[in-house]
């Protein structure tokens, strides 16, 4: 199985403009300089990194509890992308998964077993390579 993205940049780095676009055809948008480093308008790689984490672990993390008999009603992520200067080049070195979840007769402990299991094991966290990443996990009653 094969999963496939395109981008498309155009111009100099701070005035071009870029364009990107699943293969699926789900999404497709614009990014630039601004986008990516300031405020700006559009996506960016590292926004779309978060969006694949925070999709990826909210799997793994269902899926799991489901193995063990636990249905979760609802299991919400966020991935927070920190993008920093390490030795000089821009690197990406923390992502801080911060989760809310729905799991009627689990309790804490068994919750957060399973909310850390997710959180070193999922796809996505297994591909990236990334110094620090935090789990902010939240069992709603």
């Amino acid at each position: 199985m094969a999963r496939s993205a395109e981008a498309r940049w155009e111009g100099t780095l701070k005035e071009g403009t870029g364009n990107l676009k699943l293969g699926s055809g789900a999404y497709e948008g614009q990014y630039s300089f601004s986008s990516r480093f300031e405020e700006g308008t559009g996506t960016n790689p590292e926004e779309l990194l978060g969006a694949a984490h925070a999709g990826c672990y909210s799997m793994a993390l269902n899926a799991a509890l489901e193995r063990a008999d636990h249905q979760p009603e609802y299991v919400h992520t966020t991935a927070n992308v920190h993008m920093s200067r390490v030795d000089d080049a821009l690197t990406i070195t923390k992502i801080d998964l911060v989760v809310e979840a729905k799991i009627p007769g689990i309790d804490e402990e068994t919750f957060m077993e399973f909310a850390n299991d997710a959180k070193e094991n999922c796809i996505i966290s297994r591909a990236i390579n990334v110094a620090e990443m935090t789990l902010d996990a939240t069992l709603v009653s």
